[in-house]
């Protein structure tokens, strides 16, 4: 298990859990990214990450990426 921020670009991942308070993981729930569900880095710049999850694109920042594990 490693944090996302740690997951190489063109890697597809499952979600093993998300870390943080109440309201950080409840916003995370809500792009998508839950426990048990696929997501693929597609690309880092400068620690920010943009990811594939649902078919959907999302950049989160490393913040945010360090609480999702895989």
């Amino acid at each position: 298990m490693m944090p996302l921020i740690l997951a190489k670009a063109g890697q597809t991942n499952t979600i093993v859990k998300i870390g943080g308070k109440e309201k950080t993981r409840k916003f995370l729930e809500s792009l998508g990214f839950v426990a048990g569900s696929e997501v693929t880095v597609i690309s880092e710049i400068a620690g920010n990450v943009i990811v594939n999850v649902k078919d959907t694109r999302i950049a989160i920042n490393k913040e945010m990426a360090k609480r999702i594990m895989v």
